[in-house]
């Protein structure tokens, strides 16, 4: 991962898995959620044949790092132990909350952006990085309202989050791209507010848009092909960041060719001059 050009990874799902291992294909590295990986089995052995050939980023949707009654510590223990095992290029989680009262929910709830928020979120990643030993990444989130008494925007917060914890940033750029069209402002402007100093990897991603209250509502669906808005967007951050870059696909799997051939269609956005972005660039 030292080139100074974006590499794109693919993140790996279980149908693609036996196809992968006997294909191995050209990709720098693929992404795993963390939490399929947790209990020992053939999923856990999947893990280090991958990792023969292929480096690997840990991204977990269980922290909960947003949660008020703080991170499960058995379940923190169980992740640093699948890192310690297979010591992954990368570690993420996201900017939200998942439980209530030990309640997992499907759903990655956005926080209101306030300093206690930005104080409790802060020593949770405090917590995890020293537990893990390592920094991780924190994903902004795809929002669908905002919190009246918010007194942060969301570029301001991770910005600061970043500063007082040292963790990175995962620029989800179709998370930027959506938010930015429910809450009604402009995804290029929304893009220059994060730390984009700090971005360790991006995610792109396909969204759907349905109707709700008479207006279009866009949901981050990640079932469909990354759309032309987002690949312009992701011009705009790639011209200032070398990070690498993920294809993120979870529902309606195509097949791995096709995740391949966006993971392609990535680098060579990535690669074009930077005075060919300008109609986007931050």
């Amino acid at each position: 991962m030292t080139s100074a050009q974006i590499a794109t990874g693919i993140g790996l799902r279980t149908p693609h898995l036996r196809e992968f291992l006997a294909l191995r294909p050209p990709v720098p590295f693929v992404e795993v959620h963390t939490e399929n990986h947790l209990c020992r089995g053939v999923m856990r052995e999947a893990l280090h044949d991958v990792r023969k050939s292929h480096d690997i980023s840990f991204h977990c949707v269980g922290m909960s790092i947003g949660s008020a009654q703080g991170i499960d510590r058995a379940h923190l223990l169980a992740i640093r132990e699948l890192v310690d095992e297979i010591d992954p290029m990368l570690v993420s989680d996201h900017l939200s909350m998942s439980t209530l009262d030990g309640t997992f929910t499907n759903d990655l709830l956005p926080l209101p952006y306030t300093e206690e928020a930005l104080d409790h979120v802060a020593a949770q990643v405090d917590a995890v990085q020293t537990l893990l030993k390592r920094q991780i990444l924190i994903e902004n989130p795809s929002r669908y309202f905002s919190y009246r008494h918010s007194t942060l925007d969301e570029g301001s917060f991770m910005t600061e989050l970043t500063r007082r914890t040292s963790c990175g940033l995962l620029l989800d750029v179709n998370n930027v791209f959506v938010t930015a069209s429910n809450t009604g402002e402009d995804p290029v402007k929304l893009l220059r507010q994060y730390p984009l100093d700090a971005v360790g990897e991006m995610h792109l991603a396909g969204h759907d848009t349905v109707g709700s209250a008479g207006k279009a509502l866009r949901i981050d669906t990640h079932d469909r092909p990354v759309c032309d808005d987002v690949w312009q967007l992701f011009a705009a951050a790639a011209a200032h960041t070398r990070a690498p870059a993920l294809i993120e696909w979870d529902n309606e799997l195509p097949t791995l060719d096709v995740l391949l051939s966006e993971a392609s269609k990535a680098n060579r956005i990535a690669t074009k001059p930077r005075s060919a972005h300008h109609a986007v660039a931050c």
